[in-house]
């Protein structure tokens, strides 16, 4: 199998507890979540896999469109998750999506790939970061991470955030329309900020920045 320069992994494992209902499968402008993160990554990567415990759930929803991987470690979150795409991903670069990123927009994920060719190898990461705060489930990950990740998975660690800041990772800026589009819906009350949602999986429509 070829290597792939760029690839996709959604993630759509969580409980969506603070939501109360399966945040993927949330249409907004009659989308689904998961949908219009799928469409936005394939913008801009060679492939998009959709990772998670439950594809059975979500195959009315791609339909066909992006293959799924099986989560190993469901529930143990994305640091885990991160390593366990990597194992399995035969590629470059590995970009990694939470599925409750309304707002993704493919045109800002393609002018932040274009710099990962000149990335020095020690980095491991290219991610988003405002202020001290990284934005991990919008990032790009090296496949030379895996044995750093999994150390950290062997000595207890699953904090994306505590692992980006031991290793070599580069910033990415966040200015005003990086910081819309990392906008992501935890609770009922973010669907107001972003215009009216309906449960029904609906996929017709565009995305802002696919056009």
């Amino acid at each position: 199998m070829n290597t792939h320069f760029l690839t996709a992994l959604i993630l759509a494992g969580g409980q969506s507890s603070r939501m109360g209902r399966d945040k993927a499968t949330i249409a907004i402008a009659g989308i689904p979540l998961l949908l219009r993160v799928c469409r936005a990554a394939a913008g801009c990567c060679d492939r998009a896999y959709i990772l998670t415990p439950w594809p059975e759930r979500y195959r009315d929803i791609v339909k066909g469109e992006y293959p799924f991987l099986l989560e190993t470690h469901p529930g143990e979150g994305p640091l885990v998750a991160l390593a366990d795409g990597l194992t399995r991903i035969d590629t470059d670069w590995l970009l990694l999506l939470a599925c409750d990123l309304p707002q993704l927009r493919s045109d800002i994920l393609r002018r932040w790939t274009s710099r990962l060719e000149e990335v020095p190898r020690s980095r491991l990461a290219v991610v988003p970061r405002r202020g001290s705060r990284w934005e991990p489930l919008c990032g790009f990950y090296r496949r030379e991470a895996l044995e750093s990740l999994q150390e950290s998975i062997e000595t207890g660690g699953r904090s994306l955030q505590r692992w980006l800041s031991r290793v070599e990772a580069e910033p990415l800026a966040v200015g005003e329309a990086e910081a819309e589009m990392l906008f992501n819906c935890n609770r009922p009350e973010d669907l107001g900020a972003i215009g009216s949602a309906s449960p029904k999986s609906d996929i017709s429509g565009t995305i802002e920045g696919d056009r």
